[in-house]
């Protein structure tokens, strides 16, 4: 089930703690996305009318995120670069997120932090993991207050997959729900065609478990039409790597 993987930085699959300091690989640093294409693909996980207000957040690989464009709405955007559950570092995964003012106070600190350790060069993934989920035990990080939204609405994201990488193609909303679980809801993933969560598993109890989320997949109607409206968009990034380009015939199928 991908989407399990595609969502499981938000709520941090622990494998456990690393004792080794330093980092060997040389995968640690992402590689930089032109600012241009980098700011078009934030954006893109918003609706249209949420865009031009929103703040931009880019990516140095070497220093962390910093604020190309600030923002009157609320609502802030960038390009989710560490899959923190995987065994290493990653330079070409890519997945567009957008979190309103609540979700910017709470989720967005944990993704910086990611960043910033990560560019730092001196921390393993695991490190950096057991630090964010030692985080979200001791109340470092905050359960957002309210009911929030991110969306996800972005044409594709590339992320890793059974040793290999894919272009998933399944537009959607989060809505911030702490502690709650699919029997909360009845929630169960059915290929993506109803709503569902996103939650920590067997790795926090219910208590810590701050950054679940629910799922709400948007429609077939609604995934041709962002698939259309971004179709500049999705050559864009099939020029800057080959890898982006997508079969949007098979995009269309249903997850499995």
């Amino acid at each position: 089930m991908q989407v399990s993987k595609l969502f499981t930085q938000l709520i941090i699959a622990a494998v456990g703690i690393s004792t080794s300091y330093g980092q060997s690989t040389k995968n640690w640093i992402a590689e930089k996305m032109p600012p241009a294409l980098e700011t078009e693909y934030a954006l893109s996980s918003l609706p249209p009318r949420l865009r031009d207000a929103a703040s931009v957040y880019l990516l140095d690989p070497e220093k962390g995120y910093y604020l190309a464009r600030k923002g009157t709405n609320g609502f802030t955007v960038f390009v989710i670069r560490t899959q923190i559950e995987e065994e290493d570092f990653f330079r070409d995964s890519y997945m567009s997120i957008s979190f309103d003012e609540e979700g910017a106070k709470t989720f967005v600190p944990m993704y910086f932090d990611v960043a910033a350790m990560r560019a730092t060069g001196k921390y393993s993934l695991k490190q950096i993991r057991d630090t964010v989920l030692q985080r979200m035990k001791d109340g470092t990080y905050k359960a957002p207050s309210r009911t929030g939204i991110s969306y996800m609405l972005c044409p594709l994201n590339r992320v890793p997959k059974g040793g290999t990488f894919i272009n998933d193609v399944m537009p959607h909303y989060m809505i911030y729900a702490p502690r709650v679980d699919d029997k909360d809801i009845g929630g169960a993933w059915d290929g993506g065609q109803s709503p569902f969560t996103v939650d920590s598993g067997l790795t926090l109890d219910k208590e810590h478990s701050i950054f679940n989320l629910i799922i709400v997949p948007a429609g077939n109607t609604e995934k041709a039409n962002i698939i259309a409206q971004n179709k500049d968009l999705l050559d864009k990034l099939a020029a800057y790597k080959p890898y982006f380009k997508v079969n949007m015939a098979t995009a269309m199928e249903h997850h499995h």
